[in-house]
């Protein structure tokens, strides 16, 4: 199931820290997105310029040039799985519980790794934006019958008692130091863990927007 912002209204831009002080010839300076966010850290609050859609445990920008696929089962409503795709990329993203001060990302990289390496694909290290991450490849079978080697790149960032992993595909995941719409997804996503324990690793569960926040485009 697909889905569209309701109002039509051009969102604003992301909110972004100062990075470097760029080349004095050019007088131009790099901004770096700050996030993602906890929901109790977003710089000027929640209201402060960004327009979000709020699926419970995540709370995601609109972006231009994304659509939000919500993987819905339709006998409880209860969303599977998010992603945010364009005609080049796109990334799913997941939220998890993780210790205060831990680090659940280096704890369950070699796991993924491992799934992988079981289905008969390939996953390997390298430094990006936020740290290590993932470059997988698996082969699948397309609809046609053929086979297909299939990439993604698997991301994982260290928040406050959660855990946000962006497994990014298409462009995003054969050209890694290209940046596009889904890095700025992924930089101004909020997290919404909640007050309660919840044991190490659980996913925290998205919920179906609010009605007033968006319509449905197609199912």
């Amino acid at each position: 199931m697909k889905f569209r912002r309701k109002s039509a209204e051009p969102a604003d831009g992301p909110a972004v820290q100062d990075g470097p002080e760029g080349d004095e010839s050019t007088g131009t300076a790099e901004a770096v997105p700050a996030g993602p966010y906890d929901v109790d850290d977003v710089p000027g609050g929640l209201d402060a310029g960004v327009d979000r859609i709020d699926l419970g445990a995540l709370l995601l920008p609109n972006i231009e040039g994304l659509d939000i696929e919500l993987q819905v089962e339709e006998e409880t409503d209860q969303v599977q799985s998010v992603v945010l795709g364009g005609t080049e990329g796109a990334v799913e993203l997941r939220a998890f519980a993780a210790p205060r001060g831990g680090n659940l990302w280096d704890e369950i990289r070699p796991k993924i790794a491992a799934e992988y390496a079981q289905r008969g694909g390939t996953a390997s290290e390298r430094e990006g934006r936020y740290g290590t991450e993932l470059v997988c490849q698996l082969t699948v079978r397309g609809e046609d019958g053929r086979t297909l080697n299939q990439p993604a790149r698997v991301v994982g960032i260290n928040g406050a008692r959660w855990l946000l992993r962006a497994t990014l595909l298409g462009r995003a995941a054969v050209e890694p130091d290209y940046v596009g719409p889904w890095d700025e997804a992924i930089a101004q996503t909020v997290v919404r863990r909640g007050a309660g324990a919840m044991p190490v690793g659980a996913e925290l569960q998205l919920t179906l927007p609010p009605s007033d926040q968006l319509v449905r485009r197609e199912r």
